[in-house]
This record gives C-alpha cells, sequence and structure tokens, in this order.
C-alpha cells in the first residue's frame, strides 16, 4: 500500500511538473519603430497563460529609461502609416486592441480597451526585465494575429488630460505570432 500511494504520489509530483514546463507560451520578437519601417531589434517579449491572467516577460534592451505605456494593438503590423502627410512609425498596428467596443481607455484590470496592459519599466541602463501581468487577458489566442508596443511616455490609464493614457510615440512594436 505504501508503494502505491508513493508512485501514486511521484506520479502527481512529476504530472504537476510537466504541466507546468508546458504552459501555453510564446515569444514575440520587438524591433525599434522607425518612420521607414522597422528598426534595430530591442528584444523580445515571452507571453505566457498563467491561471491570473497572461504573463508578459519582456528582455528588451536601448530603450529611454522610465515608465512607458505598454498595448497589444488591433493590426498585426508594425509598418508605419501615413495621414495627412504625417508619417506614424509602427502606425500599421492601428489602435489598441479593442474587441467589446468599449472606445476607451482604461485600466488594465478595468473595462477599458482589452489590449490596456500595466506600464513596462526601463531601468536606467535601458533594459526593460520586469514582467507584466494583464488579468483580463486569459489566452494567447486573444493576442495573437495583433501586435505589441511601447510608447514613448507613461501611462495614466485615462483619456484625460492626454487621449490614450498620454504615452505618446510608438517606439517599438512586435507582432504576436503563433
Amino acid at each position: 500500500m505504501k508503494i502505491a500511494k508513493s508512485l501514486c504520489l511521484g506520479l502527481l509530483v512529476s504530472g504537476a511538473a510537466l504541466t507546468a514546463a508546458h504552459a501555453a507560451e510564446l515569444t514575440v520578437n520587438l524591433a525599434i519603430a522607425q518612420p521607414d519601417g522597422v528598426g534595430a531589434s530591442a528584444g523580445t517579449v515571452r507571453i505566457v497563460e498563467t491561471p491570473y491572467g497572461l504573463a508578459f516577460y519582456p528582455q528588451l534592451k536601448g530603450l529611454p529609461a522610465g515608465l512607458h505605456g505598454f498595448h497589444v494593438h488591433e493590426n498585426p503590423s508594425c509598418a508605419p502609416s501615413t495621414a495627412n502627410g504625417t508619417v506614424t512609425p509602427a502606425g500599421g498596428a492601428g489602435g489598441h486592441f479593442d474587441p467589446k467596443g468599449s472606445k476607451r481607455h482604461g485600466e488594465p484590470w478595468g473595462d477599458g480597451h482589452l489590449g490596456d496592459l500595466p506600464p513596462l519599466f526601463v531601468a536606467q541602463d535601458g533594459q526593460a526585465v520586469n514582467p507584466v501581468l494583464s488579468p483580463r487577458l486569459t489566452k494567447l489566442d486573444e493576442v495573437k494575429g495583433h501586435a505589441l508596443m511601447v510608447h514613448a511616455g507613461g501611462d495614466n490609464h485615462a483619456d484625460h488630460p492626454a487621449p490614450l493614457g498620454g504615452g505618446g510615440a510608438r517606439i517599438a512594436c512586435g507582432v504576436i505570432g503563433g
């Protein structure tokens, strides 16, 4: 009986380890957004399904220090776009991912755009390595076929005093594949 219990416990532990080791995840390559297209590599972000939402694990470099707006955008493109003679680097990504049509910027745990993530912290050496958790995004399939964006400024998760949280220009972008 003891041997059977030990064997069952061993199978449960190894099964749990196997499940954890094979959690659903994917890696996104981000590049510096340029007016003439995609620039140099900025690194990667690994996206992992967790019981608490999607976790974003950045390994980014060469970014300005400070807090930055971090979002999933609607289109799978990091190409520049032109409107009224003005070029927007990574404009091809479109706006923030908003499948429910909220049409408003909000907190990552609130009821605004589903693509609104917590801010990305970049250290003084230009590296971003601190994970970000998005509790409302729970499955990789929700973000596949969209873009992941880093903005120049911070994000106050409101549309006031500046629209879309005040993050400003798009500085790094990657297409979330699958």
